[in-house]
């Protein structure tokens, strides 16, 4: 039998990027011959085997037919006589169809060589629009590569919008939709995940809470970028330099959902958009089976982002309000990632990207200097049930209003 490194590993050492995963392609052999050779079986819709040492995954050259709609639809061939040629062409894109054999020497037959030179996503074949997954998984390469200068084929992109408007996308479970999200989330420029997305006319069918942002109007004093759907991809981008985490990014991805389904007899403003959102992200998010905990971070900064805004001139009750709603004494780590999904927010906007937020560091402070308050002299004092709560409340206020008397607000607009 003959063993091939395929896939992201050969791709990755082409563009000079550290290689974490391997995968192995085997032509020429059977899984009875695999087991014997101590490889052990993993593959549930097809023959994939785990080394006896190293453990890296060692999968049969295959074809594949489509038999139905969606992406489970399909039927594989591994026989003896599937060629690597043949393999390769299965496979999503061309810089991904590029084999390496025990020499080193490269197999490429559709030319991924040349893409990677022109930095060009692009598929392989017409079978491309057999799975409708391929279309998240570009956008995801999307986002991981536009660093460093890829685009996606025109081809391709029309081939993505002819399956979109063939249906195809409709078949996609929600649980793929998140974990290809996720895995976005995690990336450089996550923000182009979406862009690519809407390009091809997915992300109205799967995120349509995002796509109605797109051409909606803001403010533009404190918008220079005016539209809404700009403005969030900029807002993710931003958030993407303060953090690398995907939930904290993805509470910057929908912090402004409101902004979609405001009234047109107001626009540019946008009054109520916080609790109008929260609706939206909880929907968003029981559809596509978010994890709880990108959830509440998302509802929250939603609900509460423009409070931190304008923390220089809210009531100290407001800014009490805040804190406890965020939980922020008992989960000090979450209170980090909502007021870092703020910033983000506030320098998502043209010209505002190297500002000061003074306001995060604000909050910060008032929950510091709050969550020492000692509760032992509200007991003594006699105070018992509720009355402990409310009495606690009304110090942390005191406090509250007297680092507010002795604080200087950002001058400027938040």
């Amino acid at each position: 039998m003959d063993i091939f490194l395929v896939g992201g590993a050969v791709r990755d050492k082409l563009l000079g990027i550290s290689v974490k995963d391997r995968d192995w392609v085997v032509v020429g052999t059977s899984p009875k011959r695999m087991l014997e050779k101590g490889y052990r079986s993993v593959g549930k819709d097809f023959p994939v085997f785990l080394h006896p040492e190293s453990h890296e995954e060692y999968a049969l050259a295959r074809t594949e037919r489509k038999t139905k709609a969606g992406y489970h639809g399909f039927e594989f061939d591994t026989a003896e006589c599937v060629t690597l040629e043949q393999d390769l062409a299965r496979r999503d894109l061309t810089i991904n169809a590029i084999a390496e054999d025990a020499e080193g020497g490269l197999i490429d037959p559709y030319d991924g060589q040349a893409d990677i030179k022109n930095r060009v996503l692009r598929h392989v074949s017409s079978a491309f629009a057999e799975d409708p997954v391929r279309i998240l998984r570009i956008a995801r390469f999307l986002a991981r590569f536009h660093k460093l200068g890829f685009t996606i084929a025109d081809e391709t992109l029309t081939l993505m919008t002819d399956m979109v408007a063939a249906g195809e996308v409709d078949a996609l479970v929600p649980e793929r939709v998140w974990q290809e999200t996720q895995k976005a989330l995690t990336e450089d420029h996550p923000e182009e995940f979406f862009q690519a997305l809407r390009s091809c006319g997915a992300l109205k069918v799967l995120f349509p809470e995002i796509d109605r942002l797109f051409g909606v109007p803001q403010v533009k004093e404190y918008h220079p970028e005016v539209d809404t759907g700009i403005h969030v991809m900029m807002v993710v981008h931003q958030c993407c330099l303060l953090t690398d985490d995907p939930v904290t990014r993805f509470a910057a991805l929908t912090h402004d959902l409101g902004k979609g389904i405001t009234p047109a007899d107001i626009l540019p403003h946008h009054y109520g958009h916080e609790e109008s959102g929260v609706p939206l992200v909880t929907e968003l998010c029981q559809r596509l089976k978010v994890p709880t905990e990108y959830r509440q971070l998302a509802e929250l900064t939603c609900r509460y982002h423009t409070h931190v805004h304008r923390a220089f001139d809210v009531k100290p009750k407001t800014l009490l309000k805040t804190i406890m709603a965020a939980d922020a004494y008992r989960k000090p780590e979450r209170f980090k990632q909502f007021l870092l999904a703020c910033k983000a927010d506030s320098r998502g906007r043209p010209t505002f990207e190297d500002r000061a937020y003074l306001q995060a560091d604000f909050y910060t402070k008032l929950m510091e200097a709050t969550s020492v308050v000692p509760v032992k002299p509200i007991l003594d004092a006699g105070f018992t049930g509720a009355d402990v709560k409310e009495q606690l409340r009304l110090v942390r206020l005191r406090v509250i209003s007297e680092i507010k008397r002795e604080s200087k607000g950002p001058e400027g607009i938040y």
